[in-house]
This record gives C-alpha cells, sequence and structure tokens, in this order.
C-alpha cells in the first residue's frame, strides 16, 4: 500500500510539473499578456502582447479551462519553442499543481485506509483539498 501511495503522488508531480515548470521557473522565459478571443477544441486563442521589446502576436493558444472566457485578459508564460501559454501569476502556479491535489486526495484515502494511518491521511486530504479550493478560489 505504502508504493501505491507513493505512485499517486509521483503520478501527481509528473502530470503537474509540465505546466508548472513554466511558470515556476519562468525567469528568462518570454512573459505577456493574452486576450481571449474565441474557444474551441479544447483550448482557447486570442493576441498576444509581450511585456518586452517584442510586437505582438496572433494565433497563441492555452489550454481552455473553467477559467478562461472570450474577451479576458491575464498574465502568460509561453512555451519554449511553441505556441502554447501557460497561465502566469498566483492563480496560475496553483492552476498548474491541480494533478498533484487529486493526487494527494486519492493518496489519503490509501494512507489512511490501506496502511491504517489516520493522522497521515487526513493531512493529506487536507493538503490536496486546500490546493483544490485555493485553485478555485484563485482562478
Amino acid at each position: 500500500m505504502a508504493i501505491v501511495a507513493l505512485l499517486l503522488l509521483v503520478a501527481g508531480v509528473w502530470a503537474s510539473w509540465d505546466a508548472a515548470q513554466h511558470v515556476m521557473l519562468s525567469k528568462g522565459r518570454e512573459h505577456g499578456t493574452l486576450t481571449v478571443t474565441r474557444c474551441a477544441g479544447g483550448s482557447c486563442a486570442g493576441e498576444y502582447v509581450p511585456d518586452g521589446p517584442q510586437r505582438a502576436r496572433a494565433g497563441m493558444t492555452i489550454e481552455e479551462s473553467v477559467a478562461v472566457k472570450v474577451g479576458e485578459r491575464f498574465p502568460v508564460v509561453v512555451k519554449p519553442g511553441s505556441k502554447e501559454l501557460v497561465r502566469a501569476g498566483t492563480a496560475g502556479s496553483l492552476y498548474a499543481w491541480v494533478p498533484l491535489g487529486g493526487a494527494l486526495l486519492l493518496a489519503a484515502l490509501v494512507v489512511g485506509g490501506g496502511l491504517r494511518m489516520p493522522r497521515l491521511g487526513w493531512g493529506l486530504a487536507v493538503a490536496g483539498g486546500v490546493l483544490l479550493v485555493g485553485t478555485f478560489f484563485a482562478l
């Protein structure tokens, strides 16, 4: 059961790291603001205006979520070598770690029930819940 709980947590970090690395280690990456103009097929596109001397670009995409609405503007970071964007700031950091929050909740069940360590299980559940609720209110 300990291996299952550890596997759940590692999978949560692995799933989160794809987006989180661009938000948390954003020094040297291109930052800007995205104004969403349309959403379709699981992604949203719009006009990207960089913070630096580069010129504005169209056709930049961001993953569609419940927090992305047409006409909304928010800070983003460009994934290197692509036209994909990741939401920046506190909301972006929390949103990037949502898979870890789910993994914490699942691991809490395994640790509390399977390993018979209810205090640690409750701690994992509270940590996962705080992450998910914090993300909900930040977005």
